[in-house]
């Protein structure tokens, strides 16, 4: 078929490129304009923008799709379908009417649990066992479109964001090739939503990210493992010139007591309001990831201390 693609981080690019593969014609595709990214904050291309590029794929990077011209362009391209995933811009009736066939995009979540920005970090951060990938039809709605198909992920206890999300850009992949092969052939079911049992995931915010010694100890194990890679759960350090921040990316429950933000034991076992946690990888601020193990070498904290 000929469509567009409209996607913009990391997430997306497995689609963009098992989409290719397929065969089908990419008449344009739809990213996010370049913005400052690493030490330098160089204005840089995403990686769905990049993807395109080196595989000669026309890109456009609109600063907002609800431009009566980038409507009417995309109007133009004379589609046959538009996928969608995490393009970071919310689509008018317009665009969603345009392409003969609809606009269809690749969730990452059971619909309607966790419908929004950030569903991945949600549904560990909430405990879920369990998650997927759905294709849906888009409407005007938050996520609110009839599902095409789904492909179930398992929650590891040990995943992260970041270990969750790579297993979900590649099952939403297959998915979405799949899909659009059923689309084509006309065989492809619409299923509307449950109106029952309807989540959000709203945006991560920064002030979310500091970690509560006092809470429960699984609470702060899925919000550590939730914020990892980013933006990081974060505590304090004491020391001569004042707190340090560290981000704690990796961590498991341990079902041992003590007061809430205190240092158990050699290797990093911290108390929480119910159980502990041990803090198995870390990132001190202004240096790299580390395991438990290395950053201990380089930074004294003795069993009593308490963190921040």
């Amino acid at each position: 078929m000929r469509l567009a693609f409209l996607g913009t981080p990391d997430f997306a690019v497995q689609a963009l490129a098992a989409i290719v593969a397929a065969g089908h014609e990419v008449a344009c595709v739809y990213s996010q304009p370049p913005a400052p990214r690493g030490r330098g904050h160089e204005l840089r291309p995403s990686p769905v923008h990049a993807f395109a590029q080196a595989h000669g794929l026309p890109v456009r990077t609109p600063v907002s799709m609800k431009d009566p011209a980038e409507i009417e362009g995309f109007r133009a391209l004379e589609l046959d379908c538009a996928v969608v995933v995490a393009f970071g811009q919310i689509l008018l009736r317009e665009v969603l009417e345009a392409p003969r066939l609809g606009c269809f995009n690749v969730h990452g979540s059971l619909l309607p649990r966790w419908r929004g920005a950030a569903p991945i970090q949600r549904a560990i951060m909430a405990g879920d066992k369990v998650t997927g990938v759905q294709v849906m039809r888009m409407t005007e709605g938050l996520d609110e479109g009839p599902v095409l198909s789904t492909a179930t992920v398992r929650i590891d206890a040990r995943d992260t964001a970041g270990t969750l999300h790579d297993r979900m850009a590649a099952a939403g992949a297959e998915l979405i090739v799949r899909t659009l092969a059923e689309i084509e052939r006309g065989e492809a079911n619409e299923m509307a939503q449950e109106e029952a049992g309807v989540t959000y995931a709203k945006k991560i915010r920064t002030k979310e990210a500091r970690i509560d010694w006092t809470k429960p100890a699984e609470e702060v194990d899925r919000k550590i493992r939730g914020l990892s890679p980013f933006p990081g759960a974060w505590f304090t350090l004491p020391s001569e010139k004042g707190p340090v921040r560290v981000k704690a990316l990796l961590s498991a429950f341990e079902d041992v007591d003590g007061p809430p933000g205190q240092v158990l034991d050699d290797r990093l076992l911290v108390a929480c309001g119910e159980g502990a946690v041990r803090l198995l990888r870390v990132q001190r601020e202004g240096r790299g990831p580390q395991d438990a193990e290395v950053f201990l070498r380089g930074t004294a904290l003795p069993v009593g201390a308490r963190l921040g």
